[in-house]
Order: C-alpha cells, then structure tokens, then sequence
C-alpha cells in the first residue's frame, strides 16, 4: 500500500532521484533493464526497499541525474 508520499512522488509517471527503487521498478517494469544495463542489480537487491535512485546511482558511479533523465524518457524516441 503506498502511502500520500509515494504516491505524490510517482504521479504521473515521473521518475525522480527521491524515489526508491522499489517505487520505480513497482511503476516501471521495464526500468529494470536500464538499471541492469548500467551495471546496476536492483530488482534482486535487499537494499532497494529503502535506497534512493539517488543512493544506489552514487554507490555504483552512476550520475543520478543522467539516470534519471534516462529513465524519464521510456517511450519517447
């Protein structure tokens, strides 16, 4: 069950570097791919129940930012 927070911050779709990675993959089945393929294993990860986009994008060498730029762009080519 989300609470007002997460919903707030997942309304209308868009990714944000305050979001855990549980709210991203939970919106976003497809998120998971872009995580993998920068190095990033966060659907089997214990920690992304509680990590920021944010948190894990540093702890792996990743620019959130850019992360989160990439994962807002799903669909639109």
């Amino acid at each position: 069950m989300k609470t007002k927070k997460q919903t707030k911050k997942t309304e209308k779709g868009k990714v944000n570097k305050k979001m855990t990675f549980a709210e991203l993959i939970q919106n976003d089945r497809g998120a998971a791919m872009k995580l993998s393929e920068r190095g990033m294993m966060c659907c089997g990860c214990p920690m992304a129940m509680q990590e920021t986009i944010e948190q894990g994008a540093l702890a792996h060498g990743v620019n959130p930012d850019e992360l989160v730029k990439e994962l807002n762009k799903k669909g639109k080519k």
